[in-house]
């Protein structure tokens, strides 16, 4: 049942992913939105917390708490990229709110994967290379069972259209927009007007284009790792293509 409170103003729509996806980018640029308002902070991770939804009633109002509400604004919206991969998310969010509007970016998932590495990499959460993190990943994300693994999840967050069709059980596809992360990157006045009319607000003129947390890498991937991710993503990748209507002969290019 939708949640409901005659004094909270509930949330319109969610950036749900995917991570290293260019989510913190598109916060950002809607955050200087007149008619929007994102939460305090990026990543409220609300409809991902378990100890949330282990109570009787999920603390909605610990969520609202997020935002700062001023008349000016026509809609509410927060990123929190794991949604899309949170297994339980989806139907939590329909619960609360079943007429959210979905964000989604899908980056190249081989692309994606090694830039999540290389962040846990850097916050020290993982000391494995990237070879032996993506061969040995199964056996380490069986650790989390019966949730999926926050950090070493590298490659199984890249397997998009199972978490898409996740969300669509939930909501119609009019409901939800998937761009790609590319797009947003190298053309980010159209994919944010599209963006826009897809929230149904104004229009915003040309953006000052911004990269955010972009982190150095040690050293780009081996060959012998793209040749193994190529294998392991190929079919979804045009399974992707063919569901979603996109070319996405970049992401298997060498």
């Amino acid at each position: 049942m939708m949640f409901s409170s005659r004094h909270e103003r509930i949330v319109d729509f969610v950036i749900a992913g995917t991570q290293k996806g260019g989510t913190s980018s598109l916060n950002i640029y809607l955050r200087e939105h007149p008619e929007i308002c994102m939460a305090d902070r990026k990543e409220a991770h609300f409809f991902d917390n378990e100890d949330f939804f282990a109570k009787k009633k999920a603390p909605y109002r610990e969520y609202h708490s997020l935002f700062r509400l001023r008349g000016t604004y026509k809609l509410i919206g927060e990123a929190t990229p794991i949604y899309m991969y949170w297994q339980d998310a989806p139907r939590r969010i329909w619960e609360y709110n079943p007429n959210m509007k979905i964000i989604i970016l899908l980056r190249n998932p081989i692309d994606r994967a090694y830039s999540h590495w290389n962040m846990e990499r850097l916050r020290n959460a993982d000391s494995l290379s990237f070879w032996e993190a993506i061969k040995n990943e199964p056996d380490r994300c069986r650790t989390a069972l019966p949730y999926q693994h926050r950090v070493y999840s590298y490659t199984d967050r890249g397997f998009y259209l199972e978490q898409l069709r996740r969300i669509w059980r939930f909501f119609p596809k009019h409901q939800v927009l998937i761009l790609k992360s590319e797009y947003l990157k190298y053309q980010p006045n159209e994919a944010l007007r599209e963006v826009c009319e897809f929230l149904e607000v104004g229009r915003v003129g040309n953006i000052e284009v911004k990269t955010v947390h972009s982190r150095p890498y040690a050293s780009g991937m081996s060959d012998r790792e793209k040749k193994y991710l190529r294998l392991i993503f190929q079919y979804e990748i045009r399974n992707i293509e063919r569901v979603l209507g996109w070319d996405c002969e970049d992401w298997l290019a060498d």
